[in-house]
């Protein structure tokens, strides 16, 4: 995700499973917002499958302060409709002076 901090807007669509969606879903898609100051949109794919398998929907717009902007709260298809201002890419990125200082990882 650091790779991808200069876009303002990032994609994470998933199937998570509905036991580590519901632990890990939003905190790790908020820290994702945080760490890039971007905002992230999770589509997500919620529901039964034809093998039995559940999956964690809840598709979120995050904020690059890490704030939830929209929410579905179930599983079922829907849509998800969100305002975004995109000035809050800039400001999120002013405010954490560590960003400016990040440099590529060399390796041992």
């Amino acid at each position: 995700y650091r790779a991808l901090g200069t876009c303002d807007l990032i994609a994470v669509p998933s199937a998570f499973t509905c036991p580590t969606g519901e632990a890990h879903w939003e905190v790790l898609l908020r820290a994702r917002a945080i760490e890039t100051a971007s905002f992230v949109l999770a589509p997500a794919q919620g529901g039964f499958h034809e093998d039995g398998r559940g999956t964690w929907g809840r598709s979120l717009v995050v904020g690059p302060w890490g704030e939830v902007l929209a929410r579905l709260d179930h599983d079922e298809p829907g849509v998800l409709v969100a305002d975004l201002d995109l000035s809050a890419v800039d400001k999120a990125r002013s405010a954490i002076p560590a960003l400016k200082n990040a440099r590529p990882f060399a390796g041992p």
